[in-house]
């Protein structure tokens, strides 16, 4: 009897341990299963960082072909005579379009003259047919040459900056140079002359269009002008601020003025007038000095009335374009 129990005591230890060792088959057999998953896993993310690696390379060198057969700005640019005569040149050089000062145009200028120092200028210019002024003017003594350079800054000649107006690249910039005896202003200039520079080519030359918007307050817009209050700036540089759009539509040169001008029934004349040359445009504004506001008692603006003029700038005596009296109302 006792040798049947001990056989049965044998049997059930040895089927005890085929339990737990058959157990433990199966966890091995599932962590073996992740650490294949894991070890695919890894495999497939190498070879993805490696793809990417390459594909980032790829790119990288397709861009630096493309920088290299692509000529910058400066490199293709082409000189562009502007004035050749008797008693002046005027050359534009080369072009840097990333100058400290802003968008700088490289020139050359030569006075001819044996006995008289001329004054070179730029009467008037636009970008992409929306006015600039880069506020060139240099003297260069009798017989002498000179490299000088005329800036764009980013801003307009109302402070706003060209990205913030949209105007976009510099795609056409219009020059209009005018050369004079510095010691006799009332003699007629020794050149005088509009030239146009395309810094992408001149088939890539783009005029501006401003969009209009909600805000817009049109006090006119017809066949010949458009004049247009963007928005009121309180805090303009200058003062109490009304930024405007001006459109020419025609071939002539207006001025824009205001007068009779009064703030809340105040009397506070800015002082303002611009002109814009034939087919082209300007941003422009009004203000009003803080002292002019402090002196009326004027905190809040209500009401601004004027009587805009618009006229031929070479003839002052001609019938306005456009004359009637404006009331805003902030």
């Amino acid at each position: 009897m006792k040798r049947v129990l001990s056989v049965f005591l044998v049997v059930a230890m040895v089927m005890s341990l085929a339990a737990c060792g058959s157990g433990k088959v199966r966890i091995t057999t599932q962590e073996s299963s992740k650490n294949a998953e894991a070890s695919a896993a890894e495999s497939v993310s190498s070879e993805s960082e490696d793809a990417k690696v390459s594909q980032e390379s790829e790119l990288e060198s397709d861009a630096e072909n493309v920088s290299e057969s692509t000529p910058s700005v400066e490199d293709a640019f082409e000189e562009v005579l502007a004035v050749d005569n008797d008693q002046c040149t005027i050359k534009i050089t080369g072009i840097d379009s990333d100058d400290i000062w802003g968008y700088t145009l490289k020139t050359y200028m030569e006075n001819k003259s044996s006995d008289k120092t001329y004054m070179f200028s730029v009467e008037s210019a636009t970008i992409n047919g929306v006015k600039a002024e880069p506020g060139f003017a240099t003297e260069i003594a009798a017989g002498k040459k000179s490299n000088e350079e005329i800036h764009f800054s980013k801003d307009l000649s109302n402070g706003k900056s060209l990205e913030a107006q949209s105007v976009g690249d510099f795609t056409d910039i219009r020059l209009s140079f005018i050369v004079y005896d510095s010691e006799d202003w009332a003699a007629d200039p020794v050149a005088k002359e509009t030239v146009h520079v395309y810094p992408l080519g001149k088939d890539k030359a783009v005029e501006f269009v401003r969009a209009s918007k909600d805000t817009d307050t049109v006090i006119v817009d017809n066949d010949d002008i458009s004049v247009v209050v963007t928005n009121y700036d309180e805090g303009g540089f200058w003062g109490y601020t009304a930024n405007l759009y001006l459109v020419n539509k025609t071939d002539k040169e207006f001025t824009y003025s205001v007068e009779e001008v009064s703030v809340n029934g105040f009397m506070v004349d800015p002082f303002w007038a611009d002109s814009v040359c034939a087919g082209e445009s300007a941003f422009s504004s009004i203000s009003w000095s803080d002292s002019a506001f402090e002196e009326n008692n004027i905190t809040k603006v209500e009401e601004i009335e004027m009587k805009l003029r618009v006229y031929d700038a070479e003839d002052w005596s001609a019938d306005a374009v456009y004359e009637d009296v404006v009331i805003l109302k902030p």
